[in-house]
């Protein structure tokens, strides 16, 4: 039983991959029929909802403190889905899965800003890379970005700032506390949002009950559990591998299901952006050790 769990890790994560990689177009088909912040504001409470009941155990050990950092992340993250939603509406859903990626690379340089770790010559490599591929991606002829891809670049600033908050407070927080009251906090803010400033619709199409069934339940519940159960029992260079392939998946189901098109440059950027997130994850580590590996052989 032992020898299969880092199988059982690895499965796990590349799932996770797969189930967050094809939300991208999903989303993209969702909000062309459902306000943006009633769609995320009923994703979260489902999510919140269903982790609630099945970790029902854990609520005894919630602290106010604990309570307080949730908040916090919740806020970061509600508002980096909202602004990364808001990007997707006018632009591809393969760019947006690999501008929101970017977000793996900037992550150093904020925990930098406000934690005081210096990053390392890997992050900086990483920093340029990323933006030969954002450049790549998103600049045309005349060196402009379009809406969606400047407001997809301003969700990724949001999702490393969430990511430094998360990695700081889940050192001394129940990780699976903090992401319930995360998904409950973010579902306040986009429902109180939606109150403000959408219409609730008054009816669905079926496709879109089963869109937000997916994204609630799958991507949002299933995912994170499955990327709970994977990097308990992964090592953290393969495990960035095997999530950083969720932009790859994001691309591939847009190609296949959405009709997405792919260029040269296109694809050029979208692997340099895919070198980065690799780069500023893993220290190439992994290059290294199959090195160690074959000299010993």
């Amino acid at each position: 039983m032992l020898q299969k769990k880092p199988l059982l890790g690895r499965l796990s994560l590349l799932a996770a991959a797969l189930i967050w990689g094809s939300s991208f177009f999903v989303m993209k088909s969702a909000v062309s029929a459902i306000p943006v912040f009633w769609l995320l504001g009923f994703r979260f409470t489902v999510g919140f909802g269903l982790l609630a009941v099945i970790f029902c155990g854990r609520w005894k050990r919630l602290k106010w403190r604990m309570l307080g950092h949730g908040c916090l992340c919740g806020v970061l993250l509600g508002v980096a889905y909202i602004v990364q939603t808001f990007g997707l509406r006018d632009t591809t859903p393969g760019k947006n899965a690999f501008l929101t990626a970017a977000y793996c690379v900037l992550a150093p340089f904020v925990s930098w800003l406000f934690l005081r770790r210096r990053p390392g010559w890997w992050n900086w490599a990483a920093a340029l890379l990323c933006l030969a591929g954002v450049g790549m991606v998103s600049l045309d002829g005349s060196l402009t970005m379009n809406r969606g891809d400047a407001l997809t670049l301003v969700g990724a600033v949001f999702y490393a700032f969430h990511l430094v908050a998360v990695s700081r407070f889940g050192e001394e927080d129940d990780p699976v506390l903090l992401t319930m009251v995360q998904f409950g906090m973010a579902a306040v803010v986009c429902w109180g949002m939606s109150l403000l400033t959408e219409t609730p619709p008054a009816s669905l199409p079926m496709n879109a009950w089963g869109e937000l069934v997916y994204l609630a339940v799958f991507a949002t519940t299933a995912a994170l559990l499955l990327q709970n159960v994977g990097q308990s029992v992964t090592p953290a260079a393969p495990a960035a591998i095997l999530l950083s392939l969720e932009s790859v998946f994001g691309v591939l189901f847009s190609v296949l299901f959405a009709g997405e098109t792919v260029t040269g440059r296109l694809l050029a950027g979208f692997v340099t952006i895919f070198c980065a997130v690799l780069v500023s994850e893993t220290r190439l580590s992994f290059l290294m050790s199959a090195g160690r590996g074959e000299a010993g052989a």
